[in-house]
């Protein structure tokens, strides 16, 4: 079977290889590693955004060394989204200086000692009663409580990635580049074009979780078929140190 794989780049990062030495990752060879002996990989669409160099400058280096290896793939396409900053409020985790004044909405200065972190995460100044039994309770939702210290800070959300795979996807199996296709993602929001191709076209959709925790069940239900990445995979799948016949190194720290 002509098979193309759709790779989310950053949910295949943080699923799998973040913690790991695996991150200089053939994904050609990982996927005929996965699927079915019948399917011939002709084609891998990898999506991905450029990484900021804050707060690690080294980053943008390594993740350009690993895209150029990417490129010496001939079955290798790539597409790019985009981060976009923004600023947040947020519930702090932690405090690393306690008896210094906090930068928050209403200034806070903690005494010295221990501070308890609850379960959420959220580290809370003074208590948050509850008015029938007078004891500590989180409030319902995911709000924190009201005396939770909270900060503004950066952040970068990524655009573009998964509405670019889903529409090169549709836009494939209308075309019929393809008679199956791997989407290695655990993204729900890809399960109305994965159901598409599925059920209108009559392709075979596998489905690759790149996370320990399992397919998500509305991506299970879609799919033809579900395939797990385990370690073992990942270790005979990575690319040479050094690429053949280039100067593309793998970073000598990552």
């Amino acid at each position: 079977m002509r098979t193309s794989v759709y790779v989310d780049g950053l949910n295949l990062y943080y699923g799998a290889l973040k913690k790991t030495n695996f991150k200089w990752l053939n994904p050609v060879e990982l996927a005929r590693r996965l699927l079915p002996p019948e399917c011939v990989v002709d084609r891998l669409l990898y999506f991905t955004a450029w990484v900021s160099g804050i707060p690690d400058e080294n980053a943008p280096k390594r993740q350009l060394s690993y895209i150029n290896a990417l490129r010496t793939l001939p079955e290798v396409e790539l597409h790019f989204g985009k981060f976009l900053p923004k600023p947040a409020w947020r519930p702090l985790v932690n405090l690393p200086i306690a008896g210094k004044p906090i930068g928050t909405l209403q200034p806070v200065t903690l005494p010295q000692g221990t501070h308890q972190v609850e379960e959420s995460g959220t580290l809370v100044v003074g208590t948050y009663p509850d008015r029938a039994s007078g004891k500590k309770k989180w409030p319902k939702k995911s709000t924190p409580p009201p005396d939770a210290v909270i900060a503004e800070f950066h952040t970068k959300e990524e655009k573009g990635s998964d509405v670019n795979l889903a529409v090169h996807l549709l836009n494939d199996a209308w075309n019929d580049l393809f008679d199956a296709a791997a989407v290695i993602s655990n993204d729900t929001d890809l399960v109305t074009p994965i159901r598409m191709v599925s059920d209108e076209r009559g392709k075979e959709v596998f489905v690759v979780c790149p996370g320990k925790r399992g397919v998500a069940p509305k991506l299970r239900n879609v799919a033809n078929q579900v395939f797990h990445i385990h370690s073992s995979m990942l270790r005979d799948s990575q690319f040479h140190d050094r690429i053949l016949n280039t100067n593309i190194s793998k970073p000598a720290e990552w």
